[in-house]
C-alpha cells in the first residue's frame, strides 16, 4: 500500500471507533433514560399490561385515545374502567 492510502485506512479506523463510541453512549443514555421512566412509572403504581388484542380493536382504542387528549395509557384505563363498571351492573 501506498503511505496515502495507509493514512486514509487510519483514519477510517478512527472514524469507525468515533462512531462506535458514540452509538454505545447513545445506547447506554437510553438504558438509563428507560431505567428512570420505569422506576417513575412503578412510583405511582404504574404496571405494565400486555395484552393482544385484533387489529381493528386497536385502531378503535386509538382513534378514542386520538379524540380525547391523545394519551392511548389514559383512553384504555378509561375503556377499562367503563367495561368493568357494565360488567358489575349487569351481574
Amino acid at each position: 500500500m501506498k503511505r496515502t492510502e495507509l493514512e486514509k485506512l487510519k483514519g477510517k479506523t478512527i472514524e469507525n471507533r468515533m462512531r462506535a463510541e458514540q452509538r454505545s453512549h447513545a445506547q447506554g443514555q437510553a438504558k438509563v433514560q428507560r431505567r428512570e421512566q420505569r422506576d417513575r412509572d412503578r412510583a405511582l403504581g404504574l404496571v405494565p399490561f400486555a395484552v393482544k388484542l385484533d387489529a381493528a380493536l386497536v385502531g378503535e382504542v386509538c382513534a378514542f385515545a386520538a379524540a380525547r387528549n391523545g394519551d392511548l395509557n389514559a383512553a384504555a384505563a378509561q375503556l377499562l374502567r367503563a367495561g368493568l363498571d357494565a360488567s358489575r351492573k349487569a351481574e
